[in-house]
């Protein structure tokens, strides 16, 4: 197994953990609970209506899409990262969204919790993205 190899698995893996994490967290929010973040904000449909269908979108597309994405690229590995790369923009967006949000209106404290939290899922869907753009060929032109 080349090092290439390694680091897919190593981002698959990453991206598998962070949507099991995801649904867990969106299926409370669901169920009416609030759920405190690191930077001290809550994620409660009570108080942000727009959370409930941010946790539908999750439930219903994101993590679906990525765990479907996942298991095909080990089954029909062009359709898997096609699905993939479309999921890795939504670990983009999200996350540097949710970033921003948190560093503009809830000045948190810099740690490793809020960095997990937060920007870590925008560090794995761009990893995802530099990793296809350098595999391009190979994954979709052979």
């Amino acid at each position: 197994m080349d090092l290439s190899n390694i680091i897919l698995y190593i981002i698959l893996g990453l991206m598998g953990l962070i949507s099991l994490i995801v649904f867990q967290w969106q299926l409370q929010v669901i169920k009416g609970k609030t759920m405190k973040n690191t930077d001290g904000s809550v994620d409660s449909y009570q108080e942000q209506k727009i959370f409930y269908g941010i946790a539908i979108a999750d439930l219903l597309l994101s993590v679906p899409i990525t765990l479907l994405g996942i298991i095909m690229v080990f089954i029909t590995p062009s359709w898997g990262h096609f699905l993939l790369i479309l999921v890795s923009f939504w670990f983009l967006w999200a996350n540097i969204m949710t970033t921003a949000t948190s560093l503009k209106f809830e000045k948190p404290k810099i740690t490793l919790s809020w960095i997990i939290t937060f920007p870590f899922g925008s560090i794995v869907g761009l990893a995802y993205i530099i990793w296809v753009i350098l595999h391009f060929e190979t994954i979709f032109l052979i």
